[in-house]
């Protein structure tokens, strides 16, 4: 029996660990670089997304339901990250292994819970996109300020309520072997299988999120391209369809960046060494947060231009300070 645990009782009660052990990173070597690394990446997640939230809600041309997905976007990008990296450093870099049961299933629950909203989001914009370009003159129409709230309070709710669920069930899940959890936070997939009980509803959570985070998103965001070319394929015009391409350059990058990773990490499965694995994940965990601000900054034409105006705004504010 591991020290950790709490006392074990023969009658069939649930044990529950005091503490687990967040092994992770720590058999990978020169782990010290990399923190620095993620310390850099999380202070340039929180800068970006507060910029492009900013920009949003202070420039009116950008007040569309687009934009509120964008939103959301930034939203859950920066809570995505505040609750990973400050722990993920705090656990490896001041070599604090240990979380307690109650905050690991918290970590886990926000960590997955706002990755499946960064997901859902991408997909929403892979919608608006479609019926931008495949039903321009219904877009106003299909595509309104109250149907994007809706969609984006649908997702909120879809993702909190599918994380709490796999929560419910862990916590009826007895700990009375390893808590060393082989992962960078408190993975649900690691922590189920150290169960010593009947772990079959958390095995079907387990292999179900896969498909309501990755491959339903894939699926859909495919389908939505595959409409968008026969649309382009009938623009007559080199020059409109060239246009039209370039609206979606932005979300093809996020959507690149964000779904790889994931892709190649779940497709090599067992194939790549566990540290090679930790590291691809973790670093398709924050990477995307970081980059979506500076993708959406560089490569959206009407919200470079909202930053140049802001950016006039603010000169002119100056000059007529100092006079």
């Amino acid at each position: 029996m591991s020290p950790l645990n709490s006392a074990y009782f023969t009658n069939g009660s649930i044990v529950h660990p005091d503490f687990f052990y967040i092994s992770g990173l720590a058999g990978i070597p020169l782990t010290n670089y990399y923190y620095v690394f993620l310390s850099f990446v999380y202070a340039v997640t929180v800068l970006g997304n507060t910029f492009v939230m900013f920009v949003i809600y202070t420039d009116h041309c950008l007040h569309s339901p687009k934009y509120i997905a964008v939103f959301n976007l930034a939203v859950s990008d920066l809570f995505g990250s505040t609750a990973l990296i400050p722990q993920l450093i705090d656990t490896f870099l001041v070599k604090s292994h240990l979380i307690s049961f109650e905050a690991c299933l918290t970590n886990m629950f926000f960590v997955l819970g706002f990755l499946t909203v960064q997901s859902f989001t991408l997909t929403v914009l892979s919608y608006d996109r479609c019926v931008a370009i495949c039903f321009p003159l219904r877009y106003n129409e299909i595509v309104t300020h109250k149907s994007m709230a809706v969609i984006i309070a649908m997702l909120w709710i879809i993702s909190g309520i599918a994380f709490v669920i796999a929560i419910l069930f862990i916590s009826r899940l007895s700990f009375c072997k390893s808590t060393v959890i082989n992962s960078y936070f408190c993975d649900h997939g690691v922590m189920y299988r150290l169960a010593c009980n009947d772990n079959t509803p958390s095995s079907v959570i387990h292999w179900t999120h896969p498909l309501l985070i990755l491959w339903f998103p894939v699926l859909f965001i495919t389908g939505t391209y595959l409409c968008i070319a026969r649309a382009l394929l009938k623009i007559a015009a080199a020059s409109e369809r060239l246009k039209a391409m370039k609206t979606c350059t932005s979300h093809l990058i996020l959507v690149s960046v964000f779904y790889l990773p994931m892709c190649i990490s779940v497709a090599l499965g067992s194939i790549i060494h566990q540290n090679a694995r930790i590291i691809n994940m973790s670093l398709s965990t924050v990477m995307p947060p970081m980059l979506n601000p500076i993708i959406y900054s560089l490569k959206t034409e009407e919200f470079t231009e909202c930053i140049k105006k802001l950016y006039r705004r603010k000169m002119i504010h100056i000059a007529v300070t100092k006079k």
